[in-house]
Formats: structure tokens, C-alpha cells, sequence
């Protein structure tokens, strides 16, 4: 079977997941994580991608970053994935590969889908029960992005920024997101652009990633599907 096409444009923000081969775990102890966020932001930095949101689970990763060339977040996973792999190795006397295979990833159009993204990335350590609230789990940008925290790491996108005009109103008006949930809906359509690399956005965003890259993407139009299509487009409106 041919591998699944992802596809990158420089500016435009990516959704991108990284799992434990066979969905085993990834991360073993506190130090773990901290040398995967250190070596994560020297691999951004070096490559030219801005990560604005992220959560560390046991088994995988889940970031949300802008790359600054084609081939920024490639890079970047690539610089990032042998480092890691090479110290868990090390470190637990352990061979072989620790991740499933390549990365996944979606392009995400700015705006309330940008902000949608982020809260489904923050929101997983609490639908996986291991937290009740995102502020009680240590692994994730919302620390940085709803409670101040210091996180060199992160760099807030322009959506981010529009919130509020300073970082106190930006982070109130952040955490007021989090107090509904993500539908179910929302949910799945997340996860099928990032598992099947489709473009997360209305149809005009679509076709303007179509025209930058010069070529039809999947889902394909089949036709007879316009309630459904415009049933979509305004439920994510209302998230």
C-alpha cells in the first residue's frame, strides 16, 4: 500500500501526531519528557518552526506548529526523532525503533479551527482520564498558553495573540475556551485529517491550499453532498 501524502506550505500551520510503535509507550519518567521538549525546541529552532501547542502522552505526541519552509517540520521530526530514540535506547538498554512509523499530519486553517486544534491538543490528558482539568497535567502548552506559565518552547500565533491585548487578557480569553467541550463530531473530523493527512478547514481554505500546491486533495467532491457539507462548515463555527 503507497504511503499517505502529507502535505506542507511554509506559514501555514500543521497539526501533526507522532505514536509509540504499536502504541507502546514513549515516555518512562519525568526526565524523559524534559528532554524531548529541550531537544524539541533546539530542532525548532534550527529548522525554523514555531510550536504553539503541544501535549506529551505516554504513548504519543501531539503538536501544533508553523513552519517556516517546506521542509521546516520534516526536518525537525527527523533531527528530533533520532536524538530521542537514541537516548531511550541508552538509557533503558533497549533496541530497536520506539516510534510507528512516520508522523502524521494535517494542514489547519487559522482561525477558529487554529483555536479548535489547540484546545484538542490540550484537552487530551483530561479524555484520556488522567487528568480532570489541562492545568493539572504537566506535558502541555496549556501551562504556558492559559496559566503564564515560561515556556520558551511555545510561540503564541497571531490567532493566539488576537485573543486579548496583552498576555493576562489573551490567557483569560483562552481559558474561557476550555469551558465547553469538543463535540464528538469535532473530535473525529480532527482525527481523521491528521490520520489521513487532509486539509482541516472550510472548502474555500481547501482550494486555496489546492492552488498553492497544484493539485486536487482528498476528501474528493462526489457529488449530491452540498447539506452536508454546509452542515459541517457551521457546526465548527459554533465551537
Amino acid at each position: 500500500m503507497p504511503r499517505r501524502s502529507r502535505h506542507f506550505i511554509p506559514g501555514i500551520p500543521l497539526h501533526i501526531i507522532q505514536r509509540g510503535n504499536n502504541r507502546q509507550a514513549c515516555f518512562f519518567r519525568e526526565r524523559d519528557y524534559i528532554i524531548y521538549l529541550d531537544k524539541l525546541r533546539e530542532y525548532s529552532l534550527a529548522f525554523g518552526t514555531a510550536v504553539h501547542s503541544y501535549v506529551l502522552m505516554t504513548n504519543h505526541v501531539h503538536l501544533l506548529l508553523t513552519p517556516t519552509e517546506k521542509d521546516s517540520a520534516s526536518r525537525l521530526l527527523q533531527a528530533l526523532g533520532r536524538y530521542y530514540v537514541r537516548y531511550i535506547n541508552a538509557t533503558y538498554g533497549r533496541t530497536g525503533t520506539l516510534w510507528e512509523g512516520r508522523f502524521k499530519a494535517s494542514l489547519v486553517h487559522s482561525g477558529q479551527y487554529l483555536l479548535t486544534v489547540y484546545r484538542y491538543i490540550e484537552m487530551n490528558p483530561v479524555r484520556a482520564g488522567m487528568v480532570d482539568h489541562p492545568a493539572g497535567y504537566p506535558w502541555s502548552s496549556y501551562q504556558s498558553n492559559a496559566l503564564g506559565k515560561t515556556i520558551k518552547l511555545v510561540t503564541p500565533h497571531a490567532v493566539y495573540n488576537a485573543l486579548g491585548n496583552n498576555r493576562i487578557s489573551q490567557q483569560t480569553a483562552y481559558q474561557c475556551l476550555f469551558n465547553s467541550q469538543l463535540s464528538e463530531w469535532t473530535l473525529e473530523e480532527i482525527r481523521q485529517a491528521a490520520n489521513k493527512g487532509w486539509v482541516l478547514g472550510d472548502s474555500k481554505f481547501k482550494k486555496q491550499v489546492e492552488q498553492q500546491l497544484g493539485y486536487e486533495l482528498p476528501p474528493f467532491k462526489r457529488g449530491g453532498d452540498r447539506k452536508s457539507a454546509e452542515a459541517r462548515r457551521n457546526r465548527i463555527k459554533l465551537l
